[in-house]
């Protein structure tokens, strides 16, 4: 492991960290500079024991993202048309229902403080009020058809939208595209397909400078897509035999951090692809972020629980 070295933050981080200090995190929370060592070797997360299934059916709790001083996360059940509220746990142990009908899988927050929701309820991506639950359209539709099941997300500084959708959602309501793709939303609104070639594209994240964007889909492989003028290049596979791959984020020296499924883990991978660490759980997984009071806790969403580990670096709120 090297010594941690001054870390200038490029725009992407700087971005993110201003929405993060301003709007998602207390002020002390994430500096910018980066301090602290990643993980390294096994580790285990613990359940947060205050946070329960909200149903009794099976389902998944999805999206996790720290906003100011608190986690939301989506809680879907498998049951007809996948219904979801958006839940918010507090550090002091309180969980309330947020927004109750949100429709909603992956979650990330933008610059102005709004929730992003990839929303499988309407086969869009979405913008939430958090103070109101008020939703608004951000991305209804591609070619004139509605998506399969919009479900993780990835915010550039610039306010162009990166996100995936699979189709395992798909029956939550008619319609949706002929492939699984990964799709950018420009400021202006504009949609465009960066991959249709990938069977199911879930987890997805930007590199701390915003020149890559990192997606893993069913195929076993985080895909590194170059991004040049805000155009997403050919991209390439930087890390394979991934299982189950699902939710990802960033630490602050640009590891990723990247959630298998069934393995009921995280694995900490370099930019380059180089193994660091592995964070166990007792149960499926989904999505992670980083949050708490000095954005050093990770939280990991799954089936029925959320886990958090303490950590000796800060990272990305989503």
């Amino acid at each position: 492991m090297t010594r941690s070295r001054p870390f200038h933050s490029p725009p992407l981080v700087r971005a993110l960290l201003a929405a993060s200090v301003a709007l998602a995190l207390p002020a002390t929370a994430m500096a910018a500079s980066c301090s602290g060592k990643p993980p390294s070797g096994e580790l285990k997360a613990e359940r947060i024991a205050a946070i329960k299934p909200s149903r009794s059916e099976p389902g998944l709790y999805e999206g996790p993202v720290w906003i100011r001083d608190a986690l939301y996360f989506s809680d879907f059940s498998f049951s007809a048309g996948f219904p979801s509220r958006v839940r918010k746990f507090s550090p002091d142990g309180t969980v309330s229902t947020a927004i109750e009908d949100a429709g909603s899988n992956g979650l990330a927050v933008d610059a102005n403080g709004a929730l992003v929701a990839a929303t499988h309820k309407y086969k869009a991506m979405s913008r939430y009020d958090i103070a109101t639950g008020q939703r608004a359209d951000v991305a209804t539709r591609y070619q004139g058809q509605v998506f399969n099941s919009p479900n993780d997300i990835a915010i550039a500084a610039d306010g162009a939208i990166y996100f995936t959708d699979p189709d395992y959602q798909k029956a939550a309501a008619p319609g949706g595209q002929p492939v699984t793709g990964i799709y950018r939303i420009a400021p202006d609104g504009a949609v465009t397909l960066v991959d249709g070639t990938r069977k199911n594209p879930n987890g997805i994240a930007l590199s701390l400078n915003g020149d890559t964007l990192y997606v893993n889909a069913s195929d076993g492989a985080v895909r590194a897509y170059p991004i040049k003028d805000g155009v997403p290049q050919a991209g390439r596979d930087v890390i394979r035999g991934i299982e189950n791959g699902d939710g990802m984020t960033l630490d602050c020296h640009g590891n990723l951090y990247v959630t298998e499924h069934a393995p009921k883990r995280v694995r900490v991978f370099t930019p380059q692809g180089r193994e660091l660490a592995t964070i166990r759980t007792d149960a499926n997984v989904t999505n992670v972020a980083f949050g708490g009071a000095d954005g050093k806790t990770l939280y990991i969403t799954g089936a029925g629980a959320v886990w958090q580990l303490r950590l000796d670096v800060t990272g990305l709120p989503y």
